[in-house]
């Protein structure tokens, strides 16, 4: 069985949208494209370079395809990531027909495919941006692994990781490093269901049971 691994840039308001520049993402008029620009170390750039020496397929929502596809393809100034991008196999999910015109490209249509998919042998399969397919990923609980990349800024709006509607869910945090430009780097593992517990006293105050009646009827 193949594993399914996420590598997400965000913003520590929790960002996802362009980071790599102004014409990445504009929907909704988003105009902080870029944001991961200047936080890129040594650290950060060897990081990414083990990454690229692992066997793996990429697994792509369309719209990160597309953005792939018009880049990696034509770069010359990143070699290692896109004579590794362009020479593995791409797995792109969408509902829609579209034309895969980038070498070793093919198309998945659903929830069904993806599922067969991670049930062959084979390489893991590596997924990059795609904010609307990990959504269906987190959804299915399809991934194995989650990296996250936390760069110092906030943009406001934008695209989330996790949005409203993500499931309740548990995740264990197995690597973490720090960048000199100050990027944390985290790992995470499914962990299971989400435990709660309370930290309130055994016998509540009459204080906090009017609290908890006042909260109630605001609906808060």
């Amino acid at each position: 069985m193949r594993k399914i691994i996420t590598t997400t840039f965000i913003t520590l308001d929790g960002v996802m949208q362009a980071p790599g520049g102004p014409e990445e993402d504009r929907t909704n008029n988003f105009k902080w494209g870029g944001w991961s620009f200047h936080y890129w170390d040594e650290m950060m750039g060897n990081v990414m370079s083990d990454f690229m020496q692992r066997p793996f397929d990429l697994l792509l929502g369309r719209r990160t395809y597309e953005i792939f596809a018009a880049h990696w393809p034509f770069t010359e100034n990143d070699p290692e990531v896109a004579n590794k991008f362009n020479s593995t196999h791409k797995y792109v999910v969408s509902h829609k027909p579209m034309k895969l015109e980038w070498q070793n490209s093919s198309l998945i249509t659903g929830v069904d495919e993806l599922r067969k998919l991670k049930e062959e042998n084979g390489n893991e399969l590596w997924v990059h941006g795609s904010r609307n397919l990990i959504q269906t990923l987190l959804a299915n609980n399809l991934i194995d692994t989650m990296h996250v990349w936390t760069f110092p800024v906030t943009v406001g709006n934008g695209k989330r990781l996790f949005e409203d509607g993500s499931k309740a869910r548990a995740l264990k945090l197995v690597d973490s490093k720090t960048s000199t430009t100050g990027v944390i780097i985290s790992t995470y593992e499914p962990a299971g269901e989400l435990k709660v517990g309370s930290f309130t006293l055994d016998n509540p105050t009459g204080a906090e049971l009017e609290r908890r009646k006042r909260f109630a009827g605001e609906g808060s």
